[in-house]
C-alpha cells in the first residue's frame, strides 16, 4: 500500500520556530511569498489582510482607512484587492491571495518530503465566522487541497480531535473526542522528572525541593522539546542549577519517545 503525504497549515502561528510570514507582494516582475514578500513591506507598501466578508461590512470600511492596499467592490459585494502586476493592474479575491500562501505551503512540502502532497488541514482563528472560514476552504480548494479528514489539536492543557467527511465541497464533523488532562505540559513533565532523577542519582541532590530551580529546568525542557521536533538531539544546558552545580546534558528523541511511551499509546 503506497504511504499519502498529507500537510498541516496553521494560518495564525507565531511561536513557533519553523514558520513562514503569511505575506504576499507583488512586484514589477514578479510574485513573491512569505518572507521575500514580508522584506518588501516598507519599500512597496502599496502591494502588500480580508478574507471573508462584504465590501461594506463596517470592520472592512474602517480599516480600509488605514490599509497600504487599495481595496474595491467586486461581484457579489465582495472585496478585491487590487495590485499592479507586471506593469498591470489586476484585482484579487482575499482567498485567491490565500490560495496563493497555501499553494506555496503545499510546494515548500513537497520540496521537503520529496514526494506529492495531496491532502491538508489549514486552521484558522477561533474568531472566524461561517463566511471567513468557507473562504478559507475556498482558498484550499484553489491551491490543490483537496479533502480534509483529521484536525489534531494537541495544546499546553488539552488533547482535542474531530473527523470530518468532505462531499460534494461539503464539510461534515463526525466524531469528535478529546482528554482534557492531556497536553504538552504533560510531556514536557516527563523531562523534567527524568532529569531531576538523573541529578539526584549523580550528585544526591533533590532539584524537586527548589521552586526556582524547577522553573529553569522546565524551561530548559520545554526549548529541548522543541528542537526534538526537527532534530534528534537537544542539548540541555544550564549554569549553577543548584547548589553552584551546573546541569550540561543531552537528550535524543529516541529517548524523549520512550520517556511518554504511554502518553502517545493512550
Amino acid at each position: 500500500m503506497s504511504k499519502a503525504n498529507a500537510v498541516g497549515i496553521d494560518l495564525g502561528t507565531t511561536r513557533w520556530k519553523s514558520y513562514n510570514s503569511i505575506y504576499v507582494a507583488f512586484t514589477d516582475i514578479e510574485r513573491l511569498i512569505g518572507g521575500a514578500a514580508k522584506n518588501q513591506m516598507a519599500m512597496n507598501p502599496s502591494n502588500t489582510r480580508l478574507i471573508g466578508r462584504k465590501f461594506d461590512d463596517p470592520a472592512v470600511q474602517s480599516n480600509m482607512k488605514h490599509w497600504p492596499i487599495k481595496v474595491i467592490q467586486g461581484e457579489g459585494a465582495r472585496p478585491k484587492i487590487q495590485v499592479e502586476v507586471k506593469g498591470e493592474m489586476k484585482a484579487f479575491f482575499p482567498e485567491e491571495v490565500s490560495a496563493m500562501v497555501v499553494t506555496k505551503m503545499k510546494e515548500t512540502a513537497e520540496a521537503f518530503l520529496g514526494q506529492t502532497v495531496k491532502d491538508a488541514v489549514i486552521t484558522v482563528p477561533a474568531y472566524f465566522n461561517d463566511s471567513q472560514r468557507q473562504a478559507t476552504k475556498d482558498a484550499g480548494t484553489k491551491g490543490q487541497g483537496e479533502r480534509n479528514v483529521l484536525i489534531f489539536d494537541l495544546g499546553g492543557g488539552t488533547f482535542d480531535v474531530s473527523i470530518l467527511t468532505i462531499e460534494d465541497g461539503i464539510f461534515e464533523v463526525k466524531p469528535t473526542a478529546g482528554d482534557t488532562n492531556l497536553g504538552g505540559e504533560d510531556f514536557d513533565n516527563r523531562m523534567v522528572n527524568h532529569f531531576v532523577a538523573a541529578f539526584k542519582r549523580k550528585h544526591k541532590k533533590d532539584l524537586a525541593t527548589n521552586p526556582r530551580t524547577l522553573r529553569r529546568l522546565r524551561t530548559a525542557c520545554e526549548r529541548a522539546k522543541r528542537t526534538l521536533s526537527s532534530s534528534t538531539q537537544a542539548s540541555i544546558e544550564i549554569d549553577a542549577l543548584f547548589d553552584g552545580i551546573d546541569l550540561f546534558t543531552n537528550i535524543t528523541r529516541a529517548c524523549f519517545e520512550e520517556l511518554c511511551a504511554d502518553l502517545f499509546s493512550s
